[in-house]
C-alpha cells in the first residue's frame, strides 16, 4: 500500500465518507499510485485527469463543423425567435459542452463566463480546422 493510498483512506475516513465510496475512491487512487509517476509527471497527469473528468477539452476548440451540434429553439420548446438575437438556435461544442456559438463554431462563448446566447461577455475564436 502506498503513502498516497494511506493518505486517501485516512482523509476519507475523517470526513465519514460512505464505505462504498471510500472503496471506489481508493481503487482510483491505487490505480494512479500504481502508474509509477514521479512528482513532476504526477502533477501533469493530475491536471489532465482533472480536465477529462470535468469533460473539458485538452486542445483548442476548432471550427470543424463535426465538432459543433446545432440546437434549434424548437428543441427546447421555445418560439423561433426566443434567443440568439432572433436566430433559430445555437451551436454547442461536442468536446466542451459549455461552449456555444452563434456562427457555427467560428467563434464561441462559455457559460462559465456568465454568458448567454443573446449576451456573450467574452468571445473566443476557434482554431481554423482546415489549418490544423
Amino acid at each position: 500500500m502506498s503513502n498516497l493510498v494511506d493518505h486517501a483512506r485516512r482523509e476519507l475516513e475523517l470526513i465519514n465518507e460512505e464505505p462504498d465510496f471510500v472503496e471506489a475512491y481508493l481503487k482510483i487512487v491505487e490505480t494512479f499510485a500504481g502508474m509509477g509517476h514521479s512528482g513532476g509527471s504526477a502533477e501533469v497527469a493530475i491536471i489532465v485527469i482533472h480536465q477529462l473528468l470535468q469533460q473539458q477539452n485538452l486542445s483548442p476548440l476548432t471550427s470543424n463543423p463535426e465538432e459543433w451540434e446545432f440546437h434549434s429553439n424548437e428543441d427546447f420548446g421555445l418560439p423561433e425567435d426566443a434567443w440568439n438575437n432572433g436566430k433559430n438556435g445555437v451551436w454547442q461544442n461536442r468536446r466542451f459542452g459549455e461552449a456555444f456559438s452563434n456562427d457555427g463554431g467560428k467563434t464561441y462563448f462559455l457559460l462559465s463566463e456568465n454568458a448567454s446566447t443573446s449576451n456573450p461577455k467574452v468571445i473566443h475564436t476557434s482554431r481554423n480546422h482546415e489549418a490544423a
